[in-house]
């Protein structure tokens, strides 16, 4: 005979599955940073018309204000720091910039 799970073994299942969830947002950025043309510019490991993402996590790693400044870049665009290519302003939301520069320091 086959019983119910109790309720909490069920909220313990759901806990991991949210736990699982929380592991994907490198993925969900990747895919977002396709989505939003960034990938027309940059790579991941590789110098393109702007510079890797791997290239920009080092120079902004250690700084307190990484996050906020690379949102920035992104909001804004940039220039003269990468080289003579300027990057333009970004047409992204305030939350989606924070959730790719997020996702470029943690590269």
């Amino acid at each position: 005979m086959r019983t119910q799970p109790a309720l909490p073994a069920l909220l313990a299942a759901f806990g991991c599955l949210l736990a699982f969830g929380a592991t994907m947002p490198a993925h969900a950025s990747q895919a977002l940073a396709s989505s939003k043309a960034c990938l027309a510019c940059h790579a991941i490991d590789k110098k393109m018309a702007g510079p890797a993402f791997q290239d920009i996590k080092g120079k902004y790693t250690g700084r307190k204000d990484a996050q906020a400044q690379m949102v920035q870049s992104i909001l804004k665009g940039s220039s003269g720091r990468w080289g003579p290519v300027p990057m333009p302003a970004n047409a992204v939301s305030a939350a989606d910039a924070n959730t790719l520069a997020k996702w470029i320091l943690s590269l």
